[in-house]
């Protein structure tokens, strides 16, 4: 079944060739290739953010981890979510949801073998959930009907009313926003709460 998440790559994947620079394109002078780009914030000319290029090889061609670091005196530099990891009791049973009934990917490149736990990693636009199959301290039941009173995580879709079709036909409760703003609420074979957020 089709992704109905509908998410377009940002950054880079393992298969993205559009992520791939032939290595001769690169300094070999230095490990980091750095450029310097002036930034305006609220009109404001701010000192220069740092773009790094991490050079994997010079032999072959290589991928490229791009991270934009405001400088910023109080902050550590936080740029984005990278993952949300979800506990689950069998990892086959979270894999049928987030696969079959969401469309999400396996990131087969993330090590799952070393860990001492069963898990998978799976791609959400340029960030992951991973599923890790541990021992759940929360409850099943007394927990809030709506989940967005609830510990959750938000994903970004195209279209609510195509997954609550697809809720719909395979039986998954599901509650809508409160406010009236085209998102959808419902909770994995775990009891973990996902918000389901409509963006253009």
């Amino acid at each position: 079944m089709a992704s109905v998440l509908g998410f377009s790559p940002l950054l880079a994947f393992p298969s993205t060739e559009v992520n791939r620079v032939p290595s001769k394109l690169i300094s070999t002078k230095s490990s980091l290739n750095k450029t310097c780009q002036a930034i305006t914030r609220n009109g404001k000319s701010h000192k220069p953010s740092l773009l790094i290029k991490a050079k994997m090889s010079t032999e072959r061609d290589f991928l490229v981890k791009e991270s934009t670091i405001i400088d910023d005196k109080d902050g550590i530099g936080v740029v984005g979510v990278h993952h949300v990891g979800l506990l689950c009791q069998t990892l086959e049973t979270s894999l049928d949801f987030y696969q079959n009934l969401l469309g999400l990917k396996i990131n087969e490149a993330r090590p799952h073998e070393k860990l001492p736990y069963r898990g998978a990693w799976l791609w959400v636009g340029s960030e992951m959930i991973h599923l890790m199959e541990l021992p759940n301290p929360d409850p099943l039941t007394g927990r809030p009907e709506h989940g967005g009173r609830d510990r959750h995580a938000c994903l970004s879709i195209q279209d609510v009313n195509k997954l609550k079709a697809i809720f719909d036909k395979a039986g998954i409760s599901y509650t809508l926003s409160r406010s009236g703003r085209p998102a959808i609420f419902a909770r994995d074979p775990d009891g973990n709460a996902l918000e389901f957020t409509q963006v253009d």
